[in-house]
């Protein structure tokens, strides 16, 4: 039986696992430094948009090569400490319906998480709908759920925000000005803004400038901190921005499939199965809410629904459009 077939397979150890090795967030953010995502990174000291708790109430697993642990890994949303925060406990969720061991694993600088997916370093990850897209299409990979969110929606929306003192108002007062993204496979940071141009009559070339951040936070913090003169973030962390009077928002998009929990193809596929009936019976807001950090914060809140191929049709037109993924042959994307 190879690697991938005994990956996970064993009961988690009350011996190992989760108590076995602990590190607390100054080794996160050590260990996030050289290992933290595929996308360019531009950091903004200006102005600190991210809530924090002490840095010894994180603890974190360290990876063990040999545990037979199923590898989590994730699109990094703000940064690679909050992140953790988040995943955490919902791990340890995974592990209790499943019997499965699970580790959180960071993205290489030169990758991306859909990448490590589909290779196989990763087992499982949460991914935004562009990055599965390109994943899907390269890969393979399985998409098991989309998250729910607030609303008891299962998509989401990308906001354009400026400063609140900008002279911005409307998406056509952006040819000419600098732009913010946040990752290149970013949907909310990158596919929806796009969408948004092009629904205005306006592409990359009618803007003075663009850049990708690195992450969400990144973006906002260049709006915030006047680096950029607008920028495409997720509609969640806008809002907040925007009470906490950091950002205004000129334009709100369509609703668009949300984030969600993806596979590799190599997996048994009785292990997906038991991950993904663990996945569609998790309740963050009911049964299953003690221990979560700032879940619901996340476009998950409400868990998870089943995912199918078809639900990304529209965005992977218009990735296609964009040259962000290949037309398929014979046929061009409308």
């Amino acid at each position: 039986m190879g690697d991938t077939m005994k990956r996970g397979m064993r009961p988690q150890s009350r011996s190992s696992g989760w108590n076995q090795y602990l590190l607390i967030l100054a080794t996160a953010v050590a260990l996030a430094a050289v290992a933290l995502t595929g996308c360019a990174q531009r950091q903004y000291e200006e102005i600190d948009l991210s809530e924090r708790v002490d840095d010894a109430e994180l603890i974190l697993i360290a990876p063990d090569a040999d545990s037979g642990a199923l590898r989590f890994g994730f699109d990094l949303r703000g940064n690679a400490g909050e992140d953790a925060r988040e995943y955490l406990p919902f791990l340890r969720y995974l592990e209790q319906a499943t019997g499965l061991s699970f580790e959180l694993r960071f993205t290489p600088k030169d990758s991306t998480a859909g990448d490590m997916l589909g290779t196989g370093e990763f087992d499982f990850a949460a991914l935004g709908a562009g990055s599965y897209l390109e994943a899907n299409e390269r890969y393979g990979v399985i998409p098991l759920v989309r998250g729910v969110n607030a609303e008891g929606r299962t998509e989401y929306r990308s906001v354009i925000v400026v400063a609140p003192d900008s002279p911005i108002q409307r998406i056509e007062d952006l040819r000419g000005r600098s732009f913010a993204f946040s990752c290149l496979n970013s949907t909310q940071g990158h596919l929806i803004p796009r969408i948004i141009l092009a629904e205005h009559g306006m592409s990359l070339e009618d803007l003075a400038s663009y850049e990708y951040t690195g992450s969400h936070q990144n973006c906002a913090n260049a709006v915030a901190a006047g680096r950029f003169d607008a920028g495409g973030v997720q509609d969640i962390l806008a809002q907040r921005l925007v009470a906490d009077g950091l950002l205004r928002i000129i334009h709100t998009s369509e609703y668009h499939p949300s984030s969600g929990i993806t596979a590799n193809p190599d997996l048994p596929p009785d292990v997906i199965e038991k991950v993904r009936q663990a996945l569609l019976d998790f309740q963050p807001a009911g049964a299953h809410a003690d221990g979560l950090y700032h879940w619901d914060r996340t476009e998950m809140a409400n868990g998870f629904r089943e995912a199918r191929e078809d639900d990304y049709d529209e965005l992977r037109e218009w990735s296609i459009r964009f040259g962000l993924l290949d037309a398929p042959a014979g046929g061009e994307a409308q």
